[in-house]
């Protein structure tokens, strides 16, 4: 075999588990999050806590709405 063809195939291979690498860990990435989201409901009412102010259903809802449609960008 060409001493020549072995480098491009061994680039070409490196260049190719690269890219599926790449795409392979983004896809499990977002998968991950989407079923084990970062932050939780006990989470914000925790930290609205903390901040003083008192957590009522709604303002929950509006900042988890607020993390859903910030993950989806």
């Amino acid at each position: 075999m060409n001493l020549g063809l072995a480098i491009v195939l061994i680039i070409v291979a490196l260049a190719v588990g690269l890219v599926g690498g790449f795409y392979g860990a983004r896809a499990y990435m977002k998968k991950y999050f989407q079923e084990n989201p970062p932050i939780s409901e006990d989470m914000i009412v925790a930290m609205m806590s903390q901040m003083g102010q008192k957590p009522s259903a709604k303002k929950v809802n509006q900042v988890m709405n607020m993390m859903k449609h910030q993950q989806k960008k």
